[in-house]
């Protein structure tokens, strides 16, 4: 049984009413319970956040959420989580996210999710970490950013081997495996 934690950046919106966001945020969450992954993530009771947090949970997972005080002061806190960290300001929260995890996954998300997603890839590309990370392209959310991705290789501005960290997978179950596996790698 796999042992480690994940943590996940996503959005703090669910995205559109009917979209499909929500329901595979909550079925990675389930998924993580299974295979005791752990999650750290935000903190946060609404948007995607709040959906993976909820998944967790709902299969007895363990939850670490981390979050700056002037959030936990807007009473946006899930209250089920099974660890708090509150913290200073947005820049200690990605660092001790950061620490906290073994790997991590970017869901679908704005500016805040590509940010520290970028942050983990730029870290990993400097030798600060030596950790997966990966995006879980629900519905092809990401395609976009993938084809740029591409561009910036081919223009020579990221380096293939820099480009091979990100993995990349549209199934919950392939990603957490793909993670595992770099992670048993290391």
């Amino acid at each position: 049984m796999i042992n480690m934690r994940i943590a996940v950046y996503c959005g703090a919106s669910s995205g559109p009413e009917k979209g499909p966001y929500k329901s595979e945020a909550r079925n990675l969450g389930r998924l993580m319970a299974r295979k005791n992954i752990q999650l750290v993530y935000g903190g946060s009771s609404i948007g995607l956040m709040g959906s993976v947090a909820d998944g967790v949970l709902e299969g007895g997972g363990h939850v670490c959420g981390v979050m700056p005080q002037v959030l936990v002061d807007r009473e946006q806190v899930h209250v089920g989580l099974s660890e708090l960290h509150v913290v200073e300001d947005m820049h200690q929260r990605k660092a001790v996210m950061m620490e906290l995890a073994d790997a991590f996954i970017a869901l679908p998300g704005g500016t805040g999710t590509l940010e520290e997603l970028f942050e983990v890839w730029a870290w990993r590309q400097i030798g600060i970490h030596h950790k997966p990370f990966g995006l879980l392209n629900i519905q092809n959310y990401f395609d976009n950013l993938l084809a740029f991705i591409a561009h910036a290789a081919d223009q020579e501005f990221i380096r293939d081997e820099y480009r091979d960290f990100l993995l990349v997978d549209s199934h919950p179950e392939g990603l957490l495996t793909r993670l595992s596996d770099k992670l048993n790698q290391a």
